[in-house]
């Protein structure tokens, strides 16, 4: 900020702003609006995405937008796709039945045992309207057609200086953090100079959106999410939009040998997509064209001072897996809750370091595991080099999901060299894990502990009382918001599980012990066992998680 600026020159003053307002900045100013923190975004398109594309919500993200209060308008805009399951592959839709790589998302229901959620496949020109009439309720101050011009950061906040595409004017807008999710070839991080690491570009596609009537008489009952065409003449990948009479094509595209996007004509389309299909006479009405670049990338670091990285901007990875938009929401959420944390005073600021440590590993072992399926898949398009797929995490998309964790960051306890994406799903209330999920009874109503997680730490123990006592003496001392649960079926109990749920089992300890989960829902802390004065215990260990001084 120039110091010879005058208070007069700043048009707005907010707590937080976010640049870029598709999928990921949307779900932040849900989630800061949750939270009860004020904000402003700016976007420089004029509306939200008009193109069906990043469908796959997986069931982490669908888990936060559950506690949001948006899942079920999402998945009431998303129904249409609701019964399609599993990914396909054949050489033509015409002619054999084809390959399913897989054909069930949750084969035999066993998700329901992790989480009181699921997969949604929503593409994000129907979600991102749901988001953004939810930020709006919350009070989000979001601002289309608008761009960034600049910014500088100081001491004490972001000074940026933004203007309307439609008007003409500049405003000047001060804030304590500036959140940049702006996309891939973020300005914001360009601005900074931080670098970014990874093979760099894998393949290139031009997704094709079209109308087909007869279509759907050929897919038949086959309610596939996706399907890889293998016609080695004209490959790619087809995707139902309405399962009727609206589809998008992935075509490969291969500007490293000269091949333009424009050469890609209306002609060209239709021809390539009948002869993926493998019917010549198939009505084919071309609605629309847009470029994308598949790329493995991961930011050097994701945060400079007063400005963070989210989505896109701090990671690029291959679609495969729909592991990309995924990343880049819980970014969101895992930044948003030390936003509030540290803007209400109940953490330091140095809570916030533990972002970068925390979410950069994540991308970096999910850009790789979204790579190598790239390669299982054969995905249309991609040549990969000699060798690749063969590093990173191994782990199922289920483990990738759900089963990440946080080794170092806001967390006492964890292992600093455990595998960020463990071989097989361990749900079992580690420090650095999602906490594992159960149903229990609240005053008559059933609720999944992750329903409990959001505006607060929440302390989990048995009905003898002791934590409990420790965690009012803590949240008064501190003071933070920190809610105890006691669990059991007495009379005290706050919350009571179903008979055959052992919940202290469930969260690696004994009866006597207690678990600490952040707002985000990861577990940050637990004691086995009894502790000889819980209320120092505790205190000590949201003092250093929430990078409090010693009081």
């Amino acid at each position: 900020m120039n110091r010879s600026e005058t208070a007069d020159e700043i048009g707005h003053r907010t707590p937080v702003l976010i640049v870029g307002g598709s999928l990921v900045g949307l779900s932040m100013s849900v989630f800061l609006g949750r939270l009860g923190v004020p904000h402003t975004l700016v976007e420089r398109h004029p509306g939200t995405s008009i193109h069906p594309r990043g469908r796959g919500n997986n069931v982490r993200t669908m888990e936060l937008y559950r506690v949001a209060g948006v899942e079920q308008q999402i998945r009431e805009v998303a129904s249409v796709l609701a019964d399609n399951h599993g990914i396909m592959q054949t050489p033509s839709l015409v002619e054999g039945d084809g390959e399913w790589l897989f054909k069930e998302i949750d084969p035999g229901g066993g998700l329901a045992r992790f989480s009181p959620g699921g997969w949604c496949q929503c593409s994000q020109n129907d979600l991102e309207p749901v988001l953004l009439a939810r930020a709006r309720e919350l009070g989000g101050d979001l601002r289309f057609a608008t761009e960034m011009m600049s910014f500088d950061q100081d001491g004490e906040g972001v000074t940026a200086r933004v203007k309307s595409r439609e008007t003409g004017e500049h405003t000047t807008i001060r804030a304590d953090y500036l959140v940049a999710a702006d996309g891939p070839r973020s300005p914001v991080r360009e601005r900074l100079g931080i670098g970014q690491n990874g093979p760099g570009d894998l393949f290139h596609n031009v997704s094709v959106t079209f109308s087909s009537r007869d279509l759907a008489d050929i897919v038949g009952d086959r309610r596939f999410i996706l399907c890889y065409l293998t016609n080695p003449e004209a490959d790619g990948a087809l995707l139902p939009v309405d399962n009727a009479e609206n589809w998008v094509f992935h075509a490969p595209w291969h500007p490293e040998h000269g091949e333009t996007f424009e050469e890609f004509t209306d002609e060209r389309c239709v021809a390539h997509i009948r002869r993926a299909i493998g019917a010549p006479d198939l009505d084919v009405k071309i609605t629309g064209r847009a470029a994308w670049h598949a790329a493995e990338r991961v930011a050097e670091r994701y945060a400079d001072g007063r400005v963070f990285l989210a989505g896109d901007s701090a990671h690029e990875m291959s679609p495969t897996g729909a592991f990309g938009s995924n990343t880049g929401i819980q970014d969101a959420h895992n930044l948003a809750w030390k936003l509030a944390a540290v803007l209400g005073g109940w953490a330091g600021p140095g809570l916030l370091d533990s972002y970068d440590a925390e979410r950069r590993p994540v991308a970096e072992a999910t850009s790789a595991r979204a790579s190598n399926r790239s390669v299982e898949h054969s995905h249309p398009g991609y040549t990969p080099a000699a060798g690749a797929g063969g590093k990173g995490p191994k782990g199922g998309i289920l483990t990738v999901a759900l089963g990440y964790r946080y080794p170092r960051g806001a967390v006492l306890g964890s292992d600093p060299a455990a595998p960020v994406v463990p071989e097989g799903l361990q749900l079992a209330g580690e420090p650095g894990s999602r906490a594992p999920h159960l149903w229990l009874d609240r005053a008559g109503a059933r609720v999944s502990t992750v329903d409990l997680y959001e505006r607060s730490l929440v302390l989990l123990s048995s009905e003898d009382g002791a934590w409990h006592t420790a965690a009012e003496q803590v949240a008064k001392r501190l003071p933070v918001p920190l809610d105890s649960y006691r669990i059991g079926s007495g009379p005290t109990a706050d919350l009571t599980p179903d008979a055959d749920v052992d919940w202290a089992q469930a969260h690696g300890v004994t009866e006597a012990g207690a678990v600490l989960v952040r707002p985000d829902g990861f577990v940050a802390w637990r004691s086995e066992e009894a502790a000889v004065d819980a209320a120092t215990a505790l205190h000590d260990a949201v003092a250093a998680i929430l990078a409090r001084r010693q009081d």
